[in-house]
C-alpha cells in the first residue's frame, strides 16, 4: 500500500498515529498566569540535545476557551515554564484520566487523585511520584505546518530522579518499566532492555 497524506488513506484510522512507535509520553505540568495547575500526556515528545540539556514536545489540537493550542501551551506561553514528568506502567490509568478535553478551569492533578510536589528551579508542579521529573524553561514555541500544530523547545533547569530508579550510579529503567505510546489506543510497556557497544568503543 502506498498513499500521499495530501489525499488521504482510504482507512478507518489514520495509519500515521502508530507508524512512528513506541514514542515516548511526556506528561506535561504548567501553571498558568492566575496559578492553576495543568497535567497532560503528550506522545509527540522527545529530547533533542545533551548539552544544555533540551527537550520537545508537540501541541496538535485546539479548545475553545485558548487563543490557540491547548491548556499546556497557553499556560507556558504565559509562564514561560513547564515540567516533564515520565510515565511508568503503574500511573497509566492516571494519565489517560488527565488526557480528556476538560475546561481550563480543571486542576487534573486533583481530577486524577495524583499527589503533586513543588519544583526547585521553576514555580511549576510535578507529580510527586514520576520515575524521572524534568524543569524547563521555554526556549521557543515554534508554528508548525497545518492548523493547531506548535512545538515547544524546552531548557531544562532541573532534574528529579526517583531514589529507587538509581542503581549503581545509572539511572535504571528497569526499575519503573516505561510507558509508551503506539498509536490508536494502544500503548506498550519496556520489559526488556539489552545493551550494544558503538563500534571503536569495545
Amino acid at each position: 500500500m502506498f498513499y500521499r497524506p495530501e489525499d488521504g488513506h482510504g482507512l478507518p484510522h489514520n495509519p500515521f498515529s502508530a507508524i512512528v512507535s513506541p514514542r515516548p509520553i511526556g506528561w506535561i505540568a504548567s501553571r498558568g498566569s492566575d496559578g492553576a495547575d495543568n497535567l497532560a500526556p503528550y506522545s509527540f515528545f522527545n529530547a533533542v540535545a545533551y548539552t544544555p540539556p533540551q527537550v520537545i514536545f508537540a501541541s496538535t489540537s485546539s479548545k475553545a476557551d485558548r487563543a490557540r493550542g491547548k491548556d499546556s501551551l497557553g499556560n507556558i506561553e504565559e509562564t514561560g515554564v513547564f515540567c516533564v514528568n515520565i510515565v511508568e506502567q503503574a500511573a497509566a490509568a492516571a494519565m489517560n484520566a488527565t488526557s480528556g478535553g476538560y475546561g481550563r478551569e480543571v486542576d487534573e492533578f486533583t481530577h486524577a487523585g495524583i499527589a503533586r510536589a513543588g519544583c526547585e528551579t521553576i514555580a511549576c508542579s510535578r507529580v510527586a511520584g514520576a520515575p524521572a521529573a524534568l524543569e524547563c524553561r521555554l526556549v521557543e514555541v515554534i508554528a508548525l505546518r497545518g492548523q493547531d500544530n506548535f512545538m515547544v523547545l524546552g531548557e531544562v533547569t532541573g532534574v528529579h530522579l526517583r531514589d529507587d530508579c538509581v542503581v549503581d550510579g545509572r539511572f535504571d529503567v528497569t526499575r519503573y518499566r516505561p510507558l509508551a505510546r503506539l498509536g490508536y489506543r494502544d500503548y506498550a510497556v519496556v520489559e526488556q532492555v539489552f545493551a550494544m557497544a558503538r563500534p571503536g568503543e569495545g
